[in-house]
């Protein structure tokens, strides 16, 4: 998705990673600096849905800083942004220094600006750099709601904010070296084994970075994991932290051990001016580099960084044979898997001996959400021919282009915690032609529903693709199945018990058995009971499962908020320390918990979070 540059309504021509934000006339409608202005919803949620899929928001306004910092926070917007450049300096030569900052290139830059003389500015500064009128995002926004991918944690903004305190660190120093001294740069390094659960992240490194790439040299996971096998070549992977924040796993090479020449090493440009890749090659031993096509940094055989202090890597286990975790210092990495309200749970579980990964529901291409949880899917995504979910994934809207895909066949997690809510909830319709059941909906049939009623619902809700042209084509291609059985609930959580390593414990959350009047599911607190039955019966004979019972808590319609599935954020903290209780019990040691740490999680729970609960 690009957009010609010099040119305000093409298709765009180099992926946007970056959006900048003309404020007034732009963003929001009026001039600031001349009393009242008035948001603009539309652009108020395309910053929150492309923000949800790894593109990056900033600002550069002519503007007084304060007030307009002021006015973003009233708008609940402004921990969206990075690096903001608010202020009555010349567009172009800002924009320039703010890509510089931010180590992107212009081409994937998209400046928003009402006033041409603006845009023609910042190209003629940036001469790569997309522009756009804000009059074109009504064709625009689509494209961008379409690009990139699923991000609900906001993993990319958060690596940019961790750029963006380094930077404003780095420029109280007059000294570079003297600041990364006191940046504190540590990076770990793992090999053989511990590569394997990487292997998704390593293949996207290697495919997608051009800038720190020195080889160039790209692959296809099937040929990673072929080579990971091959004992004459030496993979590794390089993590990075300082002072600032963790950026994760920012690096990797591959050593042709015969030769001692690198075959790849590709490093994230969110490590650049730090050294990391110079001393990576140092580590080495500054083995044979033939670095291909341009890159930002120039790597030579001698030096070796001294700011630079490198971490034990944890040994690497073997995920399908190793035993359960004793050691009562390990970090347990624990998959939170279900409805995006249980994010919730996460700043309360961190406050334990816990590392917590999320795989919760989005917002697809077509802006609708996507549980990806129900047992159903997952059965999908394991056993359909890839060609059958292409094509329905193109042809039902509600489905799109990651709704089978899963962290779970990673097995990079030592706890499960899932909830099957969604097999509670959800209607599966059956196609006729061919058998398959797709999960979607609650407490409706949409082969029964007039299509031009319902079409109008979906279109209030802003969902594309769900219009009556495409209803009743559903309604004849599909039979309503209902919700899933209890047997067959059963048969798929023996399935999943199948597939999740044997070591691997799983803590199922049941849910809670209360009528919530108003909330149009009728019949849902029986639907609770006969599941919550299902599971109880299920854990009972299945090995290393086990329930939180949400329903010892949960038990007034006071405790839940719009319906059966969503409690109010302290039974969240509740949650969380029942399910570290149960999880020290299987681990065999109390789990160690902050004080501090719980403490700022219930003082955040009090507040309206800006990054949570926004696809619900």
């Amino acid at each position: 998705m690009t957009l010609a540059t010099g040119t305000s309504h093409s298709a765009p021509n180099a992926p946007i990673k970056v959006i900048i934000w003309d404020l007034d006339d732009t963003f929001w409608r009026g001039t600031l600096s001349e009393g009242a202005v008035e948001a603009l919803e539309d652009n108020l949620q395309l910053v929150r849905d492309t923000a949800a899929r790894g593109i990056v928001h900033t600002i550069v306004s002519k503007n007084d800083f304060a007030p307009a910092e002021a006015k973003l926070v009233e708008l609940g917007i402004r921990d969206l942004f990075v690096f903001p450049q608010i202020s009555w300096q010349p567009k172009g030569p800002i924009i320039k220094q703010l890509l510089e900052q931010m180590q992107l290139r212009a081409s994937n830059a998209l400046f928003l600006d009402d006033n041409p003389i603006n845009r023609a500015e910042a190209q003629y500064y940036n001469p790569q750099l997309q522009v756009a009128d804000p009059a074109d995002l009504a064709e625009l926004a689509p494209l961008l709601r379409a690009s990139g991918k699923p991000d609900p944690e906001f993993s990319r903004l958060e690596q940019y904010k961790l750029l963006e305190r380094q930077q404003e660190a780095r420029a109280a120093y007059n000294d570079n070296l003297a600041f990364l001294r006191d940046a504190q740069v540590r990076i770990e390094f793992r090999e053989g084994a511990a590569v394997v659960p990487d292997l998704g992240r390593i293949e996207e490194l290697i495919n997608r970075s051009n800038q720190l790439n020195f080889t160039k040299r790209r692959v296809t996971k099937e040929e990673l994991a072929a080579s990971f096998e091959d004992r004459t070549r030496r993979w590794g992977t390089v993590r990075a932290r300082d002072r600032f924040g963790d950026y994760g796993l920012v690096g990797i090479y591959c050593l042709h051990l015969p030769e001692n020449r690198l075959e790849q090493l590709v490093f994230s440009c969110r490590i650049l001016h730090l050294g990391v890749e110079q001393f990576t090659y140092a580590q080495l031993g500054f083995p044979v580099l033939e670095v291909q096509g341009d890159v930002a940094t120039t790597l030579n055989p001698t030096d070796r960084p001294d700011w630079i202090t490198v971490e034990t890597a944890p040994e690497a286990t073997d995920r399908q044979t190793a035993p359960a975790i004793t050691n009562s210092g390990t970090t347990l990495r624990v998959l939170l898997k279900g409805g995006c309200d249980l994010g919730q749970l996460t700043p309360f579980l961190q406050a334990f001996q816990l590392e917590v990964e999320e795989e919760f529901n989005y917002n697809n291409e077509n802006q609708i959400p996507v549980h990806v949880e129900h047992t159903a899917l997952l059965r999908a995504g394991q056993e359909w021919p890839r060609a059958e979910q292409q094509r329905l994934a193109a042809s039902l809207p509600f489905l799109g282009q990651e709704a089978f895909d899963t962290k779970l066949w990673d097995a990079h997690y030592d706890v499960l915690v899932y909830s099957p809510l969604m097999d509670y909830t959800q209607e599966l319709y059956r196609e006729k032609a061919t058998g398959l059941e797709v999960p979607f909906g609650a407490y409706q049939d949409l082969t029964s529903v007039d299509p031009v009623a319902q079409a109008a619902k979906y279109a209030q809700r802003r969902f594309r693709g769900m219009d009556e042209a495409f209803l009743r084509r559903f309604q004849q291609k599909f039979e309503f199945q209902g919700q899933i059985s209890p047997a067959d609930f059963q048969e798929n959580l023996r399935w999943l018990r199948a597939q999740v390593p044997a070591q691997v414990p799983i803590y199922f959350l049941n849910g809670t058995e209360i009528e919530v009047p108003g909330s149009g599911e009728t019949g849902a607190a029986a639907r609770h009971a006969l599941m919550n039955q299902a599971l109880e019966e299920f854990v009972t004979e299945a090995e290393n499962c086990y329930i939180v019972n949400v329903r010892s808590f949960i038990k007034t319609p006071a405790d839940v908020t719009n319906n059966l599935r969503h409690y109010h954020r302290q039974h969240y903290r509740t949650l969380a320390q029942r399910l570290a209780e149960a999880i020290g019990q299987w681990h065999g040691h109390q789990l160690e918990r902050s004080g501090w740490v719980d403490l700022k999680a219930r003082a955040a729970s009090l507040v309206p979070s800006k990054l949570r609960g926004l696809f619900k």
